[in-house]
């Protein structure tokens, strides 16, 4: 029986251990602003909408969106999904070519506002995205203040394991069970967003303990023989380590290069040597997902094992709340930055988990 139990993956910051907090006590404590990597230049066919919402799921949005403009739903874009029990602002796009267009305002209510306006030669597609600001404030905040103050300076100065967060494998790791089923019975999940989602988690999840390893071996964020590294800023500009020097060592230092690990699929692995032995030590037990990945198409990547948030900044607030504000690049969680910091309560999950209880007891 495989082990998916996100809270095991461990810390590189024993100390986040002694504090504690809340996130997303209200939707306005969690909020988050996507950074587009280009300007729309406000000519073309799709209108593009920059759109605050709170509260409300950005495939809901986009399927009103479709209905109030009357067009196909494949007509409206957007680069990536953003937390339901937030206060988010996103972009979507909508194909207008060939039909009227309506009064945006109109399509507005108390949880949905239209911030700007604009048009573009072409629909905004998933992935494009450079990153999300995030502004977010921790409740019931627990601990030494000076523990805290040290916790914060230490990301600040060198940054956090990359993880993939835990919304990325479903409530409970469900996604990993469902893979898991998959990949041992040859039983693939008729719907092709299913596949797609389970195939995610399934990379996400080897990655995971590939990092996982590292930082028990305390060279998360240092480099090995036969790394890829990969330049900061970029998802494809990388080298292999075949000689650690001086350079190297200060260019991992002052985050101009990370360290990756894989996220699996087809093609031979670019590492070798000490870094490679340690990948193929750590999936060993997982040769089952490797082939179903590959089997499915997927394309081996690297992925940088350090994330690291740029304008960190935190100020502390009257009744134990924390400020926190800093920016990420795509692909990359909030999450895995406050892990770091203290144990986290994500308020939302655990009403959830309430409600699931007491359906579960009135059944009983």
């Amino acid at each position: 029986m495989k082990n998916f139990d996100f809270s095991t993956l461990p810390r590189v910051n024993s100390s986040a251990t002694l504090c504690s907090a809340q996130i997303r006590s209200l939707p306005e404590y969690f909020q988050v602003e996507e950074v587009l990597p280009f300007e729309p230049d406000n000519i073309g066919g799709h209108v593009w909408l920059k759109i605050r919402k709170r509260n409300t799921n950005t495939d809901w949005v986009a399927t009103e969106l479709a209905k109030f403009a009357a067009v196909p739903s494949v007509a409206v874009g957007y680069a990536g999904l953003k937390d339901r029990h937030a206060v988010t602002t996103q972009w979507l796009s909508v194909n207008m070519e060939g039909h009227e267009e309506p009064d945006w305002t109109a399509f507005e209510n108390d949880d949905i506002q239209i911030i700007q306006t604009t048009r573009h030669g072409k629909k905004l597609k998933r992935g494009v995205l450079a990153g999300n600001n995030f502004k977010l404030i921790l409740s019931d905040v627990q601990g030494d203040t000076t523990l805290w103050e040290n916790n914060l300076k230490l990301v600040q100065q060198q940054g956090v394991p990359n993880f993939f967060g835990e919304q990325r494998f479903g409530h409970n790791g469900n996604n990993l069970q469902r893979v898991d089923h998959w990949f041992s019975t040859g039983k693939a999940p008729r719907k092709r967003n299913q596949k797609s989602i389970y195939l995610s988690a399934a990379r996400s999840w080897l990655f995971n303990l590939v990092l996982a390893e590292r930082i028990q071996q305390g060279n998360w964020n240092q480099p090995m023989l036969g790394d890829v590294v990969l330049l900061a800023g970029t998802k494809a500009s990388s080298f292999v380590v075949n000689e650690i020097d001086d350079e190297l060592t200060s260019r991992i230092e002052t985050m101009d290069i990370h360290p990756t690990g894989p996220l699996w699929g087809r093609d031979t692995s670019q590492t070798h040597t000490d870094s490679l032995g340690l990948e193929q030590q750590v999936l060993i037990e997982w040769n089952n997902w490797q082939q179903g990945l590959e089997k499915a198409g997927l394309s081996q990547e690297r992925r940088a094992l350090r994330l690291f948030p740029q304008q960190f900044n935190w100020q502390f607030m009257d009744d134990n709340q924390l400020e926190l504000s800093f920016f990420l690049p795509a692909g990359s969680y909030a999450t895995a930055v406050m892990r770091e910091l203290a144990e986290i309560t994500d308020t939302q999950q655990r009403n959830y988990q309430d409600i699931k209880n007491s359906q579960s007891n009135s059944l009983t």
